[in-house]
């Protein structure tokens, strides 16, 4: 073992529920974990751990057994059940709570005897959240943080996105009240049984959208009905979004200078929040900011795997160990050991691409690829270039030259195009219970859980895995209502990696619609995929009546020609020579994101539903096109 990393020389103690006042006296459920020897604990102080989490600390713990390594490596970790959630007291209420209720927590922890006065905390998705959260309060103890997959601003990119709503926050009320054992929260005994046998699922309940107060089984569990519905009809980017808890970086000011990890997936679905984090903070830091991103899906098991949904990227692709990670992180600074992390790149991403296109022995098309170090975002080498728009469906570096030149589709929302793969995550449903077993309590939360939309990258061809689809399976680019432009064979291989933007010159027939982007890396055909593989890489979607901003709706003059700009999350991928780059237009994408009904009608409430005749243009004075960050070739 060397020694500049903290070795497993200690035995561990555990102090179970301790409960932990919060400012408006809610208690909140609190495991501790400290090293020990000989059975007794190591006497203090020491540096803290801190993990903040929905999912049931208890079983969290059980299933990672972080809290005990890092406990074994002399580290005092404690584990505490959110608000609302398991054995804390309060209600759910979203996000909301986090800020106030991890500042509270951090200010009692370094109150008590056992703490040196330096705390770090750690943690994926919504612990990924409760990290940055109390971080816009400003706390004093907050000695470093590693938000793994978590979110920047709430509205822009993770829980609305171009102003149409994300399903799976919906769907995740709908599965997390279904196995939240909080006594208050299900103080009527029939309520659990409700919810875990026989409850309609939420794939269900997304053929009758968008869900209406008292009328699903959230009526049993009003805190959640209560932020579903919010959330859901919310849509303006007004104060509730602006809340530190949802939006914390617009209080970076405020952050602590202390280093931060943060981590991501080009899968993930917090791409984008993970390079705006990146960005705000380093700039207003003086203390070490990174940002570490692999080709992967959503989780805090990811990193250590090679895959994402159908696409192999080889052994090169998983970390070693991304615990081990974490410890390095924690023993450079929260014990002055010099490890490297130090010195190290502020950021490190995995290049996706270039590995030839074979089936691996998984079954997935190997993409390949590989690590490399860099120094800024965007690139200071980016040669950010237009690729625009023609009326053949090509997809070129030359602009158009026609005077006239448009291409209309029916967008029927009662026939939404099915998202095949991406970046989302908790999109899921919950299944039954085990027979015999009537407490979801016993039941491990994964083990019920499958997939109502699939992350991760994937052929973009409809199939039985897939919502929404059905026979005869064909390609998502045969529909009417999804235009598809690509480049020729490309000659050489081509590097993009960076930011990306839409820009989409549009009319409709309809007061507010939805159009889609999805960037696409189409594989010429092989003995292992006779008919090519077309890869998604990275899309995302805009509402129009939010074209002109997020804080105001300003509905469509149908006909008028309007310029529409959609942000994709970031992507990092090499297009290898005889691939095309492929861009597929269209205005859905379900069920990854709501259907906009084309009528107008306040978001999250509407009745009806019609048609709409949509036109993107590429002509001369309106040159509808993307705008990729190319790398050019390091000599």
């Amino acid at each position: 073992m060397s020694a500049t990393e903290s070795a497993p020389e200690f035995g561990y103690i555990r102090k179970e529920n301790v409960m932990v006042p919060m400012r408006d006296g809610i208690l909140q459920a609190t495991d501790i974990y400290f090293p020990a020897r000989d059975g007794a604990i190591l006497p203090g102080p020491l540096p803290v751990l801190l993990q903040r989490t929905p999912y049931n600390k208890t079983e969290v713990e059980r299933s990672s057994g972080d809290a005990r390594w890092f406990a074994c490596r002399g580290y005092v970790a404690v584990m505490q059940d959110c608000r609302g959630c398991y054995l804390s007291e309060g209600d759910v209420n979203f996000l909301i709570p986090e800020a106030e209720d991890g500042y509270d927590t951090l200010e009692w922890i370094g109150e008590q005897e056992w703490c040196n006065g330096k705390i770090g905390t750690w943690g994926t998705s919504w612990a990924g959240w409760t990290q940055t959260a109390p971080a816009a309060l400003g706390p004093k103890n907050l000695a470093t943080m590693i938000p793994n997959q978590s979110g920047a601003n709430g509205h822009t990119s993770s829980v609305r996105q171009g102003g149409a709503m994300e399903l799976r926050f919906i769907a995740w009320a709908f599965w997390h009240s279904a196995t939240n054992s909080q006594k208050k929260l299900k103080s009527d005994p029939s309520i659990d049984p409700a919810l875990n046998l026989g409850a309609t699922p939420f794939g269900d309940w997304l053929t009758r959208l968008p869900i209406r107060k008292g009328q699903t089984q959230l009526k049993l569990v009003p805190p959640y009905e209560k932020f579903a519905l919010e959330i859901l009809t919310r849509s303006d980017y007004d104060e509730y979004w602006k809340h530190p808890s949802l939006a914390p970086i617009e209080y970076m000011e405020d952050f602590p200078d202390i280093p931060v990890l943060f981590v991501g997936g080009w899968y993930d679905s917090y791409t984008r929040s993970t390079f705006e984090n990146f960005l705000r903070l380093s700039s207003l830091k003086k203390s070490a900011v990174r940002a570490l991103v692999g080709p992967w899906t959503h989780g805090g098991n990811k990193p250590d795997l090679t895959y994402a949904g159908d696409v192999e990227f080889g052994e090169a692709a998983a970390l070693n160990s991304f615990r081990q990670l974490h410890l390095r992180w924690y023993d450079c600074w929260m014990k002055g050991m010099a490890n490297g992390i130090e010195s190290a790149a502020p950021i490190r991403i995995f290049v996706m691409g270039g590995g030839g296109g074979d089936r691996a022995g998984s079954g997935r098309l190997f993409h390949g690829g590989r690590w490399r170090d860099e120094y800024e975002w965007p690139l200071a080498r980016t040669q950010f270039t237009d690729f625009f728009l023609h009326e053949d469906g090509s997809l070129s570096t030359s602009p158009p030259d026609r005077e006239s030149s448009n291409t209309t589709y029916r967008f029927d929302p009662s026939n939404p195009v099915p998202s095949i793969g991406g970046n989302v995550s908790s999109l899921v449903d919950l299944g039954a219970l085990p027979p015999s077993i009537a407490d979801p309590a016993l039941v491990s939360r994964g083990t019920r859980i499958h997939e109502i939309m699939k992350a991760g990258g994937y052929n973009q061809v409809e199939g039985p895995d897939f919502y929404g689809c059905e026979p005869p399976y064909l390609p998502i680019g045969s529909r009417g209502d999804v235009l598809v432009f690509e480049t020729e064979p490309l000659e050489n291989d081509v590097e993009v990696t960076g930011p990306i933007e839409v820009t989409l010159w549009v009319s409709s027939s309809a007061p507010d619609t939805d159009f889609t982007a999805k960037l696409i890396d189409a594989y010429p055909p092989s003995k292992w995929y006779p008919f090519g593989y077309a890869l998604n890489i990275t899309d995302s979607i805009m509402r129009l009546r939010y074209r002109n901003g997020a804080e105001r709706q300003e509905f469509l003059t149908p006909g008028d020609i309007d310029k529409v700009v959609i942000t994709l999350y970031p992507t990092s991928n090499l297009f290898a020579a005889g691939h095309r780059i492929r861009l597929d237009i269209s205005s859905s994408s379900f069920p990854r994101f709501d259907v906009n009904p084309n009528t107008g009608e306040p978001i999250g409430k509407n009745r009806g539903q019609r048609p709409a005749d949509n036109t993107i243009y590429h002509e001369a004075l309106h040159p509808s096109s993307i705008k990729l960050p190319v790398i050019p070739d390091q000599v």
